[in-house]
């Protein structure tokens, strides 16, 4: 009898102790719109953690881009987020005009990823040309509490023009945009994006655009993180010549609360799965393991220097 009531309360013992020792982790996967870069990205790594990493759930969470993900972050309601690298900057000095009412200290950087191409696409018939044009016309300028939105006050402030100067505002998402440009109902709109967008293709298959150059000397008036670059010829149909325009790091950022191992492996398989995510998206194909460590405005998570110095990229 005390061998057996023994045996039963060792077996408790094991059973109580297997969920600490075999804890399951969660990972919420904060991306952007569904018809933008951020989301099919986000799905592809999402199924890689979940694969991979043993007694890891995931879920990928549609949100308004890169403000709003910061913000869930900071509040525990995240454990992986994609953001712009200016909003990022904004979110750890507190830019209340940005959307960031205090410092949000608990954000951790896990590596930058591709550019996003500042993309500003009219239909042809709304006679846009140049950022000029858009005085007096109607613009989507993105989500609000998105990185897009924050962009297109950068750009507009830029070229000399405040939102007064526009005919009409839209703060929609991308897909919506396109929506409304079909119908004759919007003459332009700016989407910060990977290339090859999947509203921007949407819309140039189906009706004449006009891609809007962003010049040199207006990207230089604005200065760091934003940099000068070109979206390549025929990268959406009708567009059939280089056109000038401004870019801004993304990067994959966590949280302090997530623990070093954990995010340790997040940035290895991340870095070691880019195959898997070009293929989910042509701006997966632009994410380089060489600059995944520099530029961050914030601190990287220590999980994440542990596998950079395993890599010689941090000494």
């Amino acid at each position: 009898m005390k061998r057996t009531i023994f045996g039963v309360a060792a077996a408790l013992a094991v059973a109580a102790s297997a969920p600490c020792a075999h804890a399951q982790s969660f990972i919420n996967v904060l991306t952007g719109g569904t018809s933008g870069v951020y989301y099919p990205l986000g799905v592809a790594i999402g199924k890689i953690y979940g694969d991979k990493i043993p007694n890891v759930k995931t879920q990928v969470q549609a949100t308004k881009a890169s403000v709003e993900n910061l913000i869930l972050l900071q509040q525990g309601r995240g454990e992986l987020a994609f953001t712009l690298g200016d909003s990022l900057k904004a979110a750890w000095e507190g830019d209340e005009e940005a959307g960031f009412k205090t410092k949000l200290d608990k954000l951790r950087t896990i590596g930058a990823i591709y550019p996003n191409y500042i993309q500003i696409v009219a239909t042809a018939e709304s006679g846009i040309k140049t950022l000029a044009d858009l005085k007096g016309k109607s613009l989507s300028v993105g989500a609000p509490k998105s990185g897009t939105e924050l962009n297109s006050r950068a750009i507009l402030s830029a070229a000399g023009m405040t939102y007064k100067d526009l005919g009409k505002v839209e703060y929609l998402p991308f897909a919506e945009s396109v929506d409304l440009m079909k119908n004759r109902q919007l003459g332009a709109t700016l989407q910060s994006a990977g290339l090859g967008v999947a509203s921007l293709k949407d819309l140039s298959s189906s009706s004449a655009i006009s891609v809007v150059a962003v010049p040199k000397e207006t990207v230089d008036k604005i200065g760091p993180p934003f940099i000068s670059t070109i979206i390549p010829a025929n990268t959406y149909s009708g567009q059939d010549k280089d056109v000038p325009t401004a870019a801004v790091v993304n990067y994959l950022v966590t949280s302090s609360a997530v623990s070093d191992d954990l995010a340790y492996q997040m940035t290895k398989l991340v870095y070691e799965s880019l195959p898997e995510l070009a293929n989910a998206h042509a701006a997966g194909k632009e994410i380089k393991l060489e600059t995944a460590a520099t530029g961050s405005p914030i601190p990287l998570h220590p999980g994440a220097i542990r596998y950079y110095k395993e890599k010689g990229l941090i000494k």
